[in-house]
């Protein structure tokens, strides 16, 4: 699938054609876990994915930043960003 992104009706399929599932079955699992995943992130907890990685829910502090049209200084707010680590079996896997 090189030159397009994998979206979640591909993640369906796959489940489904993998596991013998219905799409239906496979759509409530696929939405269960990504639910799961969102709370849990909502929540500013870390989810590790033993063998995927790790995200994690970072807090940025105010920031002086600068308004690149105008070259005027303003504030940056405070902000809670997710990052991700992935696994050295991950990495070894995207690049074999």
């Amino acid at each position: 699938m090189k030159g397009r992104s994998m979206t979640k009706t591909d993640i369906v399929e796959r489940v489904a054609n993998e596991n013998g599932f219905t799409r239906v079955e496979s759509l409530e699992l696929v939405e269960s876990v990504l639910a799961i995943i969102k709370d849990t992130l909502a929540d500013g907890e870390a989810l590790k994915v033993s063998g995927f990685g790790t995200f994690m829910v970072k807090e940025k502090n105010d920031r002086r930043g600068r308004n690149p049209q105008t070259g005027e200084e303003i504030t940056i707010d405070a902000r809670r960003v997710l990052s991700f680590k992935p696994s050295r079996l991950l990495k070894d896997a995207v690049n074999r």
